[in-house]
């Protein structure tokens, strides 16, 4: 049997565990593992970001696109604690990644020493589990036990934070055969499935709401099955946006606070919302009491903590949203709801009343532009803010797993490192970025590692010079008073993109627009796109905190 160092134990767990590029920044504390990382160059890619943030979104983004567990490296100190939010931005969006961290040798924990810090008492309550290695004789076993709980069950982030000394030590390894049983997934009775097929069949309005658990158990064709056997619309929420192709004639698009008027006015009507793989967070509810006033709840989730946590439920199925999707299917006969449909059909009308083109140089305008160029195979990635609800209501999402958003933290700053990521996971296929000039200052120095990785990445930048999304609350509820919220900064994002060695545009018209789009899908690099909207445009319909489908502003 192979003796070897902890930090090529680790580095060939990774190897055996199928890990095909890992993100990180090296230091100190984790010196001995890049030693290893440059030993297996040839069998496991290592992209060094501009920061360890931007590390942990590009693993974010790159589980996001793949399905497969992102891995993040960093060392110790402060390497560790920036890792944090991209690990928080994960948990909350159940996002599978393991985070690798380095810290001081095992006689120095606890000492104060240069660049330590506890980093698993940090992250405790933002990662499904973490580690201290503290012999190396469980190194492997952690780091097996690490990428199973990362991907078993709902998926979220495991942190390994290895000690220098263990890196150094060396044991005896061998590959584990990962022949680890599944997570038993709870036992639904067949009076269960009974009572819901019961539930459903006595519904004569019917409304489907899915989340990301959809997108993160593979299924969309079993939820379209569902849907027609049931004669149902579908609602999502903003993690479930490419669950379900927008071309469906059954997707309604995204509801909640943002979503889309005839989405979240179906849902508000209904007598019966089957929530599957949706966490009914409170930008999708809004008034609670309100939210199930007509309506019996059924839900579907993998996740037992999350039944009755939010919202009261008539029934619950916990499981696995694609089986349990299955068993209900099989068991219900085709039915017809001709009255509900022509209703929501009417909503669907409504709502092209409010979207009517202002014929400006709308968000919309934009979004359609950059569509007209992508494939269903495109992977997109929003910042947070007005330009991530513009792109959730407009952009057309086709295929699962091509719509990478911070959904649960909503992290500004994420977009940048979640399209590199996104873009390695798509084997380096086209990538855009939707991005506002806030978000993008936050995380703008990741250009350097699009541009040493020439990535096709087209960035859209909707610059209003200020903080939309917060002048647009303090518009509606703070009397026009725009405390900290006009950047009024004087960057230039052209010259900027060009300083990184990207290429830089700037639009104030669909014409300069449609030139800068013409040259950014046909270049080899990054592309930055400047494009300045007027300062007031609003996200809407826009239901107010708290409110309901009564109290939506739809212009």
């Amino acid at each position: 049997m192979l003796k070897i160092t902890g930090a090529e134990i680790t580095v060939r767990s990774l190897i055996d565990h199928g890990v095909k590029n890992v993100f990180g920044y090296p230091g100190g504390s984790v010196l001995h593992i890049y030693d290893e990382l440059y030993k297996f160059a040839g069998r496991i890619n290592h992209v060094i970001t501009a920061h360890e943030q931007g590390a942990a979104h590009a693993a974010d983004g790159y589980a996001r696109a793949t399905g497969e567990t992102g891995v993040v490296i960093a060392t110790s100190g402060p390497g560790a604690t920036n890792l944090v939010t991209g690990i928080a931005n994960a948990y909350l969006d159940s996002v599978p990644m393991v985070a690798i961290t380095g810290n001081v040798a095992t006689p120095l924990l606890g000492k104060d020493s240069f660049q330590e810090v506890d980093i698993v008492g940090i992250t405790m309550p933002v990662t499904k589990h973490n580690y201290i290695v503290r012999d190396i004789e469980d190194l492997a076993e952690i780091i097996d036990e690490a990428f199973f709980i990362a991907k078993s069950g709902r998926p979220g982030p495991v942190l390994i934070d290895i000690p220098k000394d263990v890196q150094a030590e060396t044991a005896e390894y061998a590959p584990i055969a990962h022949g680890r049983p599944g997570a038993v997934p709870p036992t639904i009775s067949e009076s269960d499935i009974n009572k819901a097929a019961r539930m459903i069949s006595e519904a004569q309005k019917p409304y489907i709401y899915c989340g990301g658990g959809v997108v993160i158990s593979e299924a969309g064709r079993e939820l379209l099955k569902f849907a027609e056997r049931i004669d149902a619309p579908i609602g999502c929420s903003i993690m479930g946006l490419s669950a379900v192709p927008h071309s469906s004639a059954r997707k309604l698009g995204m509801t909640g606070m943002h979503g889309r008027y005839a989405s979240t006015k179906a849902k508000s009507e209904a007598d019966l919302i089957i929530a599957a793989g949706v966490r009914f967070s409170d930008r999708a509810t809004g008034n609670k009491n309100r939210y199930t006033q007509k309506a019996k709840i059924l839900h579907i989730d993998i996740d037992p903590a999350e039944i009755d946590k939010n919202i009261p439920t008539q029934l619950a199925l916990c499981g696995d949203v694609k089986t349990v999707l299955g068993r209900l299917t099989s068991r219900l006969t085709p039915q017809s709801h001709p009255d509900w449909r022509k209703e929501v059909d009417c909503y669907r009308k409504d709502e092209s009343t409010f979207l009517k083109p202002s014929g400006g140089f709308t968000a919309r305008e934009i979004i359609g532009a950059v569509s007209r160029r992508t494939n269903p195979q495109t992977v997109v990635a929003t910042d947070v803010g007005q330009h991530q609800m513009w792109s959730a209501q407009f952009y057309p999402v086709e295929n699962t797993r091509t719509f990478l958003t911070s959904g649960g933290l909503g992290t500004m700053g994420f977009g940048l490192g979640a399209a590199i990521g996104g873009c390695i996971g798509s084997g380096g296929q086209r990538t855009v970025l939707f991005t506002g000039d806030g978000s993008f200052g936050m995380n703008l120095n990741e250009l350097a590692t699009a541009v040493s990785q020439n990535l096709p990445l087209v960035i859209v930048i909707f610059n209003n010079g200020v903080l939309g999304m917060v002048r647009q609350w303090q518009t509606a509820f703070y009397g026009g008073r725009y405390s900290q919220s006009v950047l009024a900064r004087k960057t230039d994002f052209v010259k900027l993109a060009q300083a990184f060695g990207a290429s830089g545009f700037r639009a104030a018209d669909a014409q300069e627009l449609e030139t800068a789009l013409n040259f950014a899908f046909e270049a080899d690099g990054v592309t930055v796109i400047d494009c300045l909207i007027f300062e007031d445009e609003r996200v809407l319909p826009m239901i107010p905190p708290g409110g309901s489908i009564d109290d939506i502003i739809v212009e």
